[in-house]
């Protein structure tokens, strides 16, 4: 059908079920996100992900999995991972040059023990800034200093570059400012666009030669565009791709968030959504927790209208962002649980993490 895999689907337990399996073998899904009900211990996640890697091997096998309260494995041994909001906190008690090896040791540790269990890629670093009234960003924030946020992700990012796993910045161009919750809400922020990239944004710009991938927000920005950020192509073609110079993947969030179903000012299905993102400039569209149901689900009702969709124009499959989801996949070989444990990078690692 077509070379570009962009659609990001969960799967519905601990193990495949038949419907699953049929999903992730559709050419237009590109990868799997895991939640905490994927999740029992250590050897069923793996066998898990060996079970999706046997569907195909390309599948990007990705998790919200940050720190502090947004990490969806926590026990069996893996480190609770404290929020990020504790490096900017150190960095501002006077040891900044601590906190950024802090950082880079507390990336290493996530992505060595998400691919210890075949997990590809982590949906983090946060580069929201914290403005102290945004609920659903709060702690997830390192700091509400652009500087102190950029350098912090950069070395997160490194940590993780370490581990072999890809990184992704997130919420483009930026959800902190806002207090509504893009998970029940449609967030506004009527900033103009000078103090957007002034602040908010500055990130992005200042990370864009190594940023792995970009994650939007589902926040309208009216001054800007009248559409949420991650269906406008002013923001990621024109912005973020122009202007900041980022050649990485564009993930969309969450379609089945309140923020992404509303587009000019109406209510739209799934598959409107996703064809908006994808001609905005996403490469990759997530929808989650729709797959838990054999057969009816809104996973299989997108997979057949993007199908169709791209049959008939509604959005155009790219080379370039099928090479770019690949890039993300990881590099080398994971070591196994046991080896990592006894390793002297791992053991180094948590030292410093404290």
């Amino acid at each position: 059908m077509t070379g570009h895999a962009p659609l990001i689907i969960d799967v519905a337990g601990l193990a495949l079920t038949a419907a699953d399996r049929r999903r992730l073998a559709h050419p237009l899904v590109g990868g799997v996100i895991h939640f905490a009900r994927n999740w029992q211990d250590r050897l069923q996640l793996a066998a898990l992900n060996a079970e999706i890697k046997a569907v195909r091997e390309d599948l990007l096998i990705c998790v919200d999995h940050e720190g502090g309260r947004v990490q969806r494995f926590r026990t069996d041994g893996f480190t609770h991972l404290p929020p990020m909001r504790t490096l900017g906190d150190r960095w501002m008690a006077g040891d900044a040059m601590g906190a950024t090896n802090a950082a880079s040791a507390m990336g290493y540790v996530l992505g060595a023990e998400l691919r210890a269990c075949g997990v590809d890629f982590s949906f983090a670093p946060v580069l929201d800034l914290d403005y102290g009234g945004s609920a659903v960003i709060g702690d997830r924030a390192f700091h509400r200093d652009p500087r102190v946020v950029a350098l912090l992700a950069k070395s997160v990012a490194q940590g993780l570059l370490q581990a072999g796993m890809s990184h992704c910045g997130k919420h483009f161009p930026g959800h902190g400012f806002v207090k509504a919750d893009s998970h029940t809400e449609i967030p506004v922020d009527r900033r103009s666009l000078k103090a957007i990239l002034a602040d908010d944004a500055a990130p992005y710009g200042w990370l864009s030669s190594g940023l792995a991938s970009v994650m939007p927000a589902h926040v309208i920005y009216p001054k800007v565009d009248a559409r949420p950020a991650g269906f406008s192509a002013r923001w990621l073609q024109d912005i973020l791709r122009g202007r900041l110079g980022f050649t990485g993947a564009i993930f969309s969030d969450d379609l089945s968030m309140a923020g992404a179903r509303v587009i000019d000012g109406r209510e739209v299905g799934y598959t409107e959504a996703a064809c908006a993102a994808l001609a905005a400039g996403c490469d990759l569209v997530l929808l989650c927790n729709q797959s838990v149901v054999a057969a009816g689900a809104p996973v299989d009702e997108l997979l057949d209208g993007l199908a169709e969709s791209l049959a008939k124009g509604g959005w155009t499959a790219s080379a370039d962002a099928e090479t770019r989801r690949r890039a993300l996949l990881p590099r080398g070989e994971p070591l196994p649980w046991p080896a990592l444990m006894a390793s002297a990078p791992y053991r180094a690692a948590r030292r410093v993490m404290g």
